[in-house]
């Protein structure tokens, strides 16, 4: 597997597909590739991406090279950036020392294909290419029908509240982008009603350590009732193109258990068909000041919330970890999983009927009446 981790070391939006790398490693016998940028890769990748815009021949920006020695059966490289593409370019040998090869690319818009040429022909090279946006037709075209969707994924018994849940003492939660009316609003709430709102108050996407930073995500959104979620990007439509795509954010609030208010995807049939249950997404439009009343209206039924709650779980624990993810690609490998990854299922079925357990306990108190002091 290809890793981007020692080039961006510190970028906390690649926390979660480190977490899918660190996790393949357990359920999986994994050989990690992470080269290491050069003094000149700031440069070589300004110099590349010039010149990939009239060439579609790729350069090497500046990473180390690695030269496979022995034969694998499966070379995989998740790429988000356009510059991550033309990084592959530094492992020598991928293309005859593997029976097979899959790229997953996680966010590359269709608008920005005419731009990074080199980078694309880069992925004409794999035996499969898995996109995990729902708007992926044209680049599907691009690579003759090589092309695939698969969504992002979660590490979901490590966000999971489960078996011990922690008191849910963050009322809301907003991690990343979001639209500055709802944030006011949140902060009214906060000064005026004493609501705990936590938020970033910092705009530098780098962090001290990668993995401490998820850990903190994780302990947090577990101790979160509400997690405001939005799509990819919404705040910069001149990048997307309209694109309506949706990432990480939504598996995290939902693995947690905390429920999650904002806008769904529009037109993302991909999205309608992963997130299927019942209130999976409070709607909330972005730039409303609504919370007020969609938390006040919920609050006031609990067993609304507990409903909520174990559907996110379970569906996680269920569908969308990383495990779920790996099988994926096997199969698109003709590979089969190890004993280590039939553990995590079971781990992963285990929990969820805990889940369903207690939750039908928690529903059954509410159902009780009042105790007559008569």
């Amino acid at each position: 597997m290809f890793s981007q981790r020692n080039i961006y070391k510190q970028a906390v939006w690649r926390c979660a597909f480190y977490e899918f790398e660190e996790l393949l490693q357990e359920i999986d016998s994994v050989t990690l590739l992470a080269p290491k940028p050069r003094k000149w890769y700031k440069n070589g990748t300004r110099a590349a991406f010039r010149l990939g815009r009239h060439f579609t021949t790729p350069l090497n920006p500046g990473v180390t090279q690695v030269k496979l020695d022995r034969y694998y059966d499966l070379f995989l490289a998740v790429c988000e950036l356009p510059s991550d593409l033309l990084h592959l370019t530094a492992v020598k040998g991928w293309k005859d020392h593997c029976k097979t090869s899959v790229c997953w690319v996680t966010e590359f818009y269709v608008n920005w294909m005419s731009i990074y040429k080199s980078c694309l022909e880069v992925l004409s090279q794999f035996d499969h290419v898995v996109f995990m946006f729902n708007m992926s037709q044209p680049f599907r075209n691009m690579i003759k029908g090589k092309g695939s969707y698969l969504a992002p994924g979660i590490d979901a018994i490590r966000f999971c509240p489960y078996p011990l849940p922690p008191a849910r003492s963050i009322d809301v939660l907003s991690i990343g982008r979001r639209s500055e009316q709802t944030h006011q609003a949140l902060l009214r709430m906060a000064e005026e009603k004493g609501l705990f709102y936590v938020y970033d108050t910092i705009s530098d996407l780098g962090t001290h350590n990668l993995a401490e930073h998820r850990a903190l995500l994780a302990n947090m959104a577990k101790r979160s009732r509400y997690f405001i979620v939005n799509p990819g990007k919404i705040d910069r439509p001149q990048e997307t193109g309209g694109q309506s795509e949706f990432g990480a954010r939504y598996f995290e609030g939902a693995a947690s258990g905390a429920i999650l208010i904002g806008e769904r995807p529009t037109n993302n049939k991909e999205f309608d068909r992963i997130f299927h249950w019942p209130d999976a997404v409070i709607d909330l439009p972005f730039g409303s000041e609504e919370t007020d009343a969609i938390i006040a209206e919920l609050d006031a039924r609990p067993q609304r919330q507990i409903n909520i709650r174990r559907n996110n779980i379970v569906q996680s624990l269920l569908h969308h970890d990383w495990a779920y993810r790996w099988e994926s690609i096997l199969a698109m490998a003709g590979l089969s999983p190890l004993p280590e990854f039939v553990e995590r299922k079971r781990r992963l079925s285990e929990l969820a009927a805990r889940v369903e357990e207690q939750a039908d306990m928690q529903s059954v108190t509410i159902k009780q009446p009042a105790a007559s002091f008569i």
